[in-house]
Order: C-alpha cells, then structure tokens, then sequence
C-alpha cells in the first residue's frame, strides 16, 4: 500500500550549533503519524540559500511533501522566504490581509507595535496559497509542484502547532488520501532486547505482512510495537490484538502493560481508580521516584510525600531505621530498605509505601556489594516484599533502573 511521504526540514544556524533541540520534528512526526503519513526524513539546515535550496531538491526527489520549518521571522537571517520565491520563480508582493492579521494580534498586546521589520512580514511569495498565522507576524506559505505540496511555516513552537493542528494537517488530508494506521505497545520486563527476540522468535516469524514489529528497549523494559496498516480499521484492530493475544501467551506476566505510557503513569492510574495513597523513602534514587510521580497533573490525589534519607542520620532519626541493623548489615541491606518502608508509611500514613537504598557509584561498592547493588521495599498494611538487584556501573542508569523496578513492584501488590 502505498502512502504518503513527508519530509521535514527544519532551518537554523541555532539547531546545528546545538544552542535549542529540535522538537518541532518530533511533535510533526508524531501527529503526521497518527494521521497515516510516512515520515521519510528530518533534515536540519543551516541559514543558508544553497543548503536550503539543495536539501529541498533531494527532500522532493523523495518525498510528497517538505514542511519547512524556521527562517521567516523579521530580521536578516531569516532568508528562508526570499529562497523560495526564487525557487518558485516568483516575486515578493505586499499583502494587507497579513498586516491586518498582526493588527488584530498586537491589539491584545500592550506595548507591541507594527515597525518596518514587522510590515515586513506582510510580502509573500505571489504564487503561494497564503495561510495566516493567528497567532505570530510570520504567515504561512504553501506551494505546489508536479504534484507536490512544500509548506513553510514559523519555528516557534507554539505557533507551529497551532497552524499544523489547524490548518496543515487537515489540508493535507484533503489534498491526500491517506490509509488507517495503527501502533501497539506490549512493555515487557525481565528480557534483554536480544534474549527477547529468540524467545518469540517463531511467533514474529508468523507475523502477517500487513503488521511489523518494532524493538525499543528503555532501561529494563522492553517495548515491542506492533504496527499496521490497512483501509479497515475495524480488520486491523481485530488482526493486531489477535497478535498481541498470541504473544501474551508466550510471555505470561514478563508484559507489564499493554499502553505505550511511562510506568509512573500506569502506576498512578491504578491508585487514583482504586482510591489508594503512596509515600517513598528514598536513599539512592535521591528522591527520583517522588520527582517522577509528581511530573503527573493529579498526583496529589495518591501521592502523600517523601523523604529523602541520604544519610545514615535521617534513616534512623526520621524513619526509625536501627541504627544497630546500619552497623550489622549495612545501609544497603535487606532490613534496612525494610524499615524506611515501614518507617515511611507510619509516618505518612498511606495505604502502601516504597523504599531504595543501593550503590549508585561509580565509588563506594565492595567486593560483596559492588556498585549498583540496590535493594528496594515496597510495603503495605499487610504486605511487604523486597529484592536485590545488580544494575551497573554506571550512576545515572543505577537510579532510572532502581526508580523503574520499584515502580513496577509496587504495580505487582496494587
């Protein structure tokens, strides 16, 4: 079947230089994607003629359409309007529906006024079909060649999304006819990418040709997603979770969740349905699992609080944790992570609680606790589990793997 390739193109001396990330390529991608479009390319230029006019004759060669994006503010260094009228062969005329556009748009504005580099923005192309920009000076240019659609628009992000949200995309929708597509996620834990793909060697290998699998490891997680295409939606869901059914039979309780969402998020949508409260006690994930959670709007609704027990100090002082079992055993201990649990859910009083402390490195392991051994705790009023794990040497990976395996215990017991 085939579909509709779009090219991006975004325009700027401050993307190569590494001075902003690109985002706007990731936002389009997504929403071009759930749209049924084929991502081709991301290309990035410099604020130059030739690489602007070179890539879009490669992205042409390759693609239905090229969305540009950046290069036509006001001032010098935007050249990307100017390329194209000379691309296209045309001449830049004064169009007042763009003045009166930025008009409106500073009337809600104290203290913005219309100067020459702003009236500037009102010559366009002659031969685009012009797109206002409802919400920046910068309009809106759409050319079409043999058949092909080349659109630019502004790289401020916001005014981007607005226009493609609004205008774009739906243009595009009408100008092309576009197939149904369709992604699942199947997160699976306990399998390294490579051990994964023998174990469900055979069933891939059945996979119809109308579906593709995809491997994407994140920490300890790996997620397979399952892709589709067709002109039946009803047909194509029916066919991909007739392969998911499959493969949960092979894999059992290794999937953890069927949703490509981050684990915080399954986890807190369990508490918020089920009425429950969480608190953590966190020593080498230095208060990581807390800053996760609380990245989600609502959290309050089960999230009481945190504390974080760096030291010895707080661990006996705070949390209640023997100061004899620290001497014996050592922080990093079975019964120490057992009692800042414990300890953390007395004192915040909520319906189950977790508890980290490890090694995050690279200094401070032993021989028979080397750097990366964590233990982790998650407890409730009549539950409480904990295990060990190895995780590296490496600092940063210790704590997102710690913060993941800890939230995918606490999912086992709610």
């Amino acid at each position: 079947m085939n579909r509709v390739k779009i090219e991006i193109i975004t325009i700027g001396d401050e993307i190569l230089i590494g001075q902003i990330v690109d985002t706007n390529s990731a936002w389009m991608a997504i929403e071009l994607n759930k749209c049924g479009f084929e991502l081709a390319q991301i290309t990035s230029v410099h604020d130059n003629e030739q690489h602007i006019v070179e890539s879009l004759d490669l992205a042409l060669n390759r693609a239905d359409v090229v969305l540009f994006t950046g290069g036509i503010g006001p001032t010098k260094d935007d050249i990307t309007k100017q390329t194209l009228c000379k691309y296209f062969n045309t001449r830049l005329i004064f169009d007042e529906s763009v003045i009166r556009n930025i008009e409106e748009l500073f009337s809600t504005r104290p203290g913005f006024t219309i100067n020459e580099l702003t009236r500037a923005q009102a010559m366009v192309p002659e031969n685009c079909t012009l797109i206002q920009n409802v919400v920046g000076t910068a309009p809106v240019t759409w050319f079409e060649k043999n058949g092909k659609v080349i659109v630019s628009m502004p790289g401020v992000p916001y005014e981007m999304k607005n226009v493609m949200s609004t205008e774009i995309i739906p243009r595009l929708q009408n100008h092309f006819k576009t197939p149904v597509l369709l992604h699942k996620t199947v997160q699976v834990y306990g399998y390294g990418e490579s051990a994964l793909a023998i174990m469900i060697e055979d069933w891939e290998n059945e996979l119809p040709d109308s579906i593709s699998l995809a491997y994407l490891p994140n920490s300890r997680i790996v997620k397979l997603r399952l892709s589709g295409i067709s002109d039946d939606m009803l047909a194509l869901e029916f066919a991909v979770n007739q392969q998911i059914d499959k493969l949960q039979q092979i894999l059992g309780n290794a999937i953890v969740a069927f949703d490509d969402l981050p684990m915080e998020k399954i986890v807190s949508e369990i508490l918020k349905s089920k009425s429950l409260t969480l608190a953590t006690a966190e020593s080498c994930t230095g208060g990581n699992i807390a800053h996760q959670l609380t990245l989600i709007p609502g959290s309050s609704e089960f999230f009481k609080g945190s504390v974080v027990a760096y030291s010895n100090e707080i661990k006996t002082g705070v949390l209640g944790v023997s100061a004899e079992d620290i001497e014996n055993q050592g922080a990093v201990s079975q019964t120490v992570v057992e009692q800042m649990a414990k300890g953390i859910r007395r004192l915040m009083n909520t319906d189950f609680a977790i508890a980290t402390s490890g090694i995050a490195g690279p200094s401070g392991g032993t021989p028979d606790k080397p750097v990366g051994t964590v233990w982790i705790s998650v407890c409730s009023a009549d539950t409480l589990i904990s295990r060990e794990f190895r995780f590296g040497t490496l600092r940063e990976q210790n704590i997102i793997r710690s913060t993941q395996a800890a939230l995918l215990m606490l999912k086992e017991k709610i």
